[in-house]
């Protein structure tokens, strides 16, 4: 089977792009960097010839408001568009656990748009919704860093390794199409200010978490159910201290 992934030069399309090909696929990594760009559309409809499923992994290279949205809606109309034209059979897109609930959020507004251009597109689809990756724990700390404190909500989070994450897209990129949404998460489930401290605990950092409810994520205010999954999600295998000692050991 032939697949694109768009965003197959970022963390977790590297990843999608060698799992599938040791299963034997033809998978092309697709970005700015190899001459395909859904934005401007440059090198689009010869990256498509052929191709059978597309998984969309790209993320906005700015998180500004408007800068977010501009880029899901013109990625995601070209790309759709493109995929159409292409006689594409299936387009799987990665998104995030909890992204409708998140609407305060610019960034989240954005993934609302362009989830809404996945269903309405007409091509059959997988929309996988991951919680936060563990990758990422730098930027919540950077997020909620005020001098030597980090203020972040005590809501729950259930984060997820990277290489899970490739894992699960792999499978659904090679399944049917669900026309709906799958949802993963890691196997732990924790607040996130406590994660955070172990986190920086770990790391050698001297600053402390304190937990404020009224402490926005990326601009919204969280629940405690916001960034977990529903019944039944694909659970990755790894947890916090198994990806934290593996991340040390490639560092």
């Amino acid at each position: 089977m032939k697949i694109l992934v768009i965003g197959g030069t970022g963390l977790i399309g590297s990843k999608l792009v060698k799992i599938l090909a040791r299963r034997g696929h033809d998978a092309i990594a697709a970005s700015p960097a190899t001459g395909v760009n859904t934005i401007t559309g440059e090198g689009l409809a010869e990256a498509l010839d052929g191709v059978d499923v597309v998984v969309d992994v790209a993320n906005s290279p700015s998180f500004e408001d408007r800068a977010v949205l501009e880029f899901f809606e013109t990625s995601g109309r070209n790309l759709l568009a493109a995929e159409a034209a292409a006689g594409v059979r299936h387009h799987v897109a990665l998104s995030v656990v909890g992204t409708h609930r998140l609407a305060e959020s610019g960034y989240f507004r954005g993934k609302i748009a362009q989830e809404k251009l996945i269903e309405a597109a007409g091509i059959p689809y997988t929309i996988v919704h991951s919680t936060q990756f563990f990758e990422f724990l730098g930027g919540i700390v950077q997020s909620g860093a005020v001098g030597q404190e980090v203020r972040l909500s005590p809501a729950y989070v259930q984060p997820i390794a990277s290489d899970d994450v490739a894992l699960a897209m792999a499978d659904a990129t090679l399944a049917p199409p669900v026309n709906g949404i799958i949802e993963i998460a890691g196997p732990e489930r924790v607040r996130l200010a406590a994660l955070v401290q172990r986190y920086l605990l770990k790391s050698g950092d001297g600053r402390k978490v304190m937990a404020d409810g009224q402490a926005r994520y990326f601009g919204a205010l969280l629940e405690d159910d916001t960034l977990v999954p529903g019944p039944g999600p694909r659970l990755g295998e790894t947890g916090f201290e198994t990806w934290f000692s593996r991340s040390n050991a490639r560092t």
